[in-house]
Formats: structure tokens, sequence, C-alpha cells
């Protein structure tokens, strides 16, 4: 038996490659021959060759973003989250093992591991994976953005006065910026109508901030000219002779200009009067109101840890960023940090609650954690999720609560304590510190009050 697989996850940071290696112990264990190739953020690594899904006997595909399945045609083919690898990566194999006997070339080859779900369900899912798509690409171009604005303040004070300063505010700002919500806008349409969709999508995220109607206008013009470019290749139909025409020509051309028109018409003024109005309403928030918006950011990141309401509240504070609004984007870095760290922390003042391989999990954790990859959590929630994820959801939820309380700011939408040591990245850094270590703390207390002890043999 040989099985291929492919993970991807939507930032491609940290489920890519823990479902990677989830896949290869299991079938280490089972005696089942596999070849994962990973998607994340830095590409495609050990690719998947012809030959390699020739040989393969079924495929799983593990992913929270778009993967293209034509090369599998013909193979029986298993399609899950890339959170069910990490949970249960030996029921994944049997499950493609039994379609790989029971297969028949003539039946559709692509099936669903959650089969049981609704179809208006499945829609969302989809939805979901095409706005992961575009936050995914947009990511590296608000670090890049976020850390050079974050140099040229260290270079050249708060006004980033001096030759050095100003370019490097042009890097960050003028460029690297400019291009965040073009970037989500072409990749949601990308992932929705392919490579006819990325041009109609950039433009209308374009004219989305020239408009003002910010990322959210964004992510509408990435949906509108996704679905408008996939309904013009469906009901245009040309000579075989003309078909090259539609990809490069016809497609674009009359998805931009539609896109063009309904943002600058008819969507544009709108949404940017809601998005002037969320502006408004975050920067006037006090008191009660910053505390309980913290707390509810902070909820949602260690919910799932790293599954769609984690994303939603990190696609919320990265979307803030491009209108100059950083006080949730450190909400959501440090209750994001607070999981893996109290869970680290726990294993190591309460060990007898914990099974060696958990202490060593505990271990990985603490530096997952500090990295900003709040899917350390998950092999402690997956063991025992009842008492784990509402304590993890209590800790992050008082350290958003907290970092909204103490003002704090975070230019960069990721790096974790890496990013600390930068001038003006992190504002109120000593009490945004102070706000991570005590959701930890109280992460740590809570877990290990509810374990009980592990009895030994």
């Amino acid at each position: 038996m040989k099985i291929v697989a492919v993970t991807a996850c939507p930032t491609g940071v940290a489920h890519t490659y823990m479902a990677a290696e989830a896949l290869e112990k299991a079938a280490q264990k089972k005696e089942i021959e596999i070849k994962v190739e990973t998607q994340g953020s830095v590409g495609i690594e050990n690719e998947l060759t012809t030959e390699d899904i020739k040989q393969a006997d079924a495929v799983i595909i593990a992913a929270g973003t778009n993967v293209k399945t034509g090369r599998f045609q013909g193979k029986p083919l298993l399609s899950v989250e890339v959170g069910e690898a990490i949970k249960d990566a030996t029921a994944l194999l049997e499950e493609a093992k039994e379609k790989a006997e029971d297969f028949e070339p003539q039946e559709d080859v692509v099936t669903d591991v959650k089969t049981h779900k609704s179809e208006r369900s499945q829609q969302r899912t989809g939805a979901y994976k095409h706005l992961m798509n575009g936050v995914s690409r947009m990511i590296p171009f608000v670090v890049a953005g976020g850390l050079a604005i974050s140099l040229a303040f260290a270079f050249g004070g708060i006004d980033a006065e001096g030759a050095l300063a100003g370019a490097l505010m042009q890097i960050g700002g003028d460029a690297a910026f400019a291009l965040m919500v073009p970037i989500l806008a072409g990749f949601i349409a990308a992932s929705i109508a392919d490579r006819p969709g990325l041009a109609p999508g950039m433009v209308g995220g374009m004219l989305a901030v020239q408009v003002e109607a910010g990322f959210l206008g964004g992510i509408i013009a990435g949906f509108l000219a996704g679905y408008v470019t996939e309904w013009l290749k469906n009901i245009i139909k040309l000579p075989a002779t003309l078909e090259g025409l539609k990809p490069v020509l016809i497609l674009p051309l009359f998805s931009t200009l539609i896109i063009g028109l309904l943002m600058l018409f008819v969507i544009g003024p709108p949404v940017m009067g809601i998005m002037t109005g969320l502006e408004n309403w975050l920067e006037g928030m006090t008191g009660t109101n910053r505390v309980l918006l913290g707390a509810i950011l902070g909820a949602m990141m260690a919910f799932d840890m790293g599954g769609p309401v984690n994303k939603a509240a990190y696609a919320f504070g990265v979307g803030l960023l491009a209108s100059e609004i950083y006080t949730p984007m450190a909400v959501i870095m440090a209750a994001g940090m607070t999981p893996p760290l109290g869970l680290a922390l726990a294993t190591m003042i309460t060990p007898n609650k914990f099974d060696r391989q958990q202490k060593e999990a505990g271990k990985a954790a603490a530096v997952l954690g500090i990295s900003f990859i709040t899917e350390g959590a998950i092999p402690f929630a997956a063991a025992d999720p009842l008492k784990v994820i509402p304590s993890i959801m209590v800790g992050s939820a008082i350290t958003g609560a907290l970092s909204m309380l103490f003002n704090a700011t975070l230019r960069a939408p990721h790096g974790g304590i890496f990013v600390v040591g930068i001038p003006g990245a992190v504002g109120n850094v000593l009490l945004y510190a102070v706000a991570i270590l005590i959701g930890t703390v109280v992460t740590a207390l809570l877990v290990s009050s509810l374990k009980e002890k592990i009895e030994v043999a």
C-alpha cells in the first residue's frame, strides 16, 4: 500500500507541517509507504512527482486552502480539513486504505470524510478557504511593511525624519502596505476563478483602497471578481480556435470593467461608510468596551487554535492594520501566544498530571508559543478537550482584555517575541509582556487544577 498526501493550512506556518508529520508517523506505525507534499508559507516542499502519483493506491488532501486536485484524477481521493490529520492521522490512513480497496475507476474519485455535512455547510467551508487563500498571500506584505515602518521609527523617530527613515517608510507604508488589500482581493478571486480572476480581483482591491473602503471592500471585491469571472467563463462560448483568448483577454477585460464600475458606483460608497464607522468606533472605545472586545478576540484565538474561528479573528486584526488601527492586532498575537505557553508552564509546575509524551510536547509548545504559533496547544486539547479548551480560552481572554486595557499596539501581524526588540513594532511593550505573562499563568493554573494526576503503573 502506497499513499500520497498534500497538506496545506491558510497561513502555511504550523498546521501544514504538523499534519504532514502526523501522517508520516501514523504511516510508519501501520507500515504504509507514504509521501507527503507540504504547501506552506515557503512554497511547495517534497513535491509529488507524476511517478509518485501513478504508483499511489490512494490520495489524502488535508488542507484549509484550495489545493488543485486535477493531477490526482483517476485515484481514490480523501479530502479533509488539515486539522483532521493532526487529530487522528491513523483514522485517515484507514479510510484511504478502504477507499483504495473498494475503488472503481468509473466512480466519483473525489470523496470527503465529512459526507454527513450539508451542502450549505460545504459552501461555507469553500468561502472560508477562498478568504484564507487571500489572507495567507497578504500576510508577507503586512509583515514586511509593518516591520519596515517600525524600522523607520527606530532610525528617524515618530516622524520618520531623515533619508534612511523616509526610504523605509516609503518601502513599508507606500509600497508594501499599499499592496495589502489588492493582494487580498486578487487571491480570493484567483481561488474562485483561477488565474483569470487575479487581475479583476486586484483591480477591485486597489479601487477599494482608493475609495477608502478598506479591507472589507477588498474582501467584497475579491469574492465578486471571482464569481463574476467564473460566471463569464461559463456563459461565454467561443469557437475552439478562439478559446485561448478567454483567459488572457476576454475574461480579465470584462470582469475588470464590471468589478471596477461596481466598486466605484455601487459597492464602494456604502462600504466606505461602514469602514469609517468601524474605525471611529474602535478608536473611540473606552473602558469596559475595550476590555470586552479584547476578551472576545482573545477567546476566539484560543477556541480552535488555528481553525476557522482563530483565523477569523486573525483576519480581522490584519485587515485593520491597513487602516492604521494597531490595538486589535496586539490582542490577537498576545492571545495566540498564551495557550501553548500556558500549557508548557503547566507541564513544569504539575509534571505528575502529564505523561512523558505530553511533557515533551510541552517543550515544543514553549517554542511555538513564543513564536506565535497557537497550534502548539493542539496535542493537549486533543487529549483532554473538556478541560484544556475552556482553560486556554479563559487565559487568552484575560490576555486580550489586558492588552486592550494597556492600549498595547502591534504593527506586525506575526513574529511573536522576535518582533518585541524592534523599536516601534510594539507599543507599551512592558505592559504588553505583562498581559501575556498573566494570561500564561492563568492558563497554567486552570489546566493544572482541572487535570487529575496520572496513575503510574
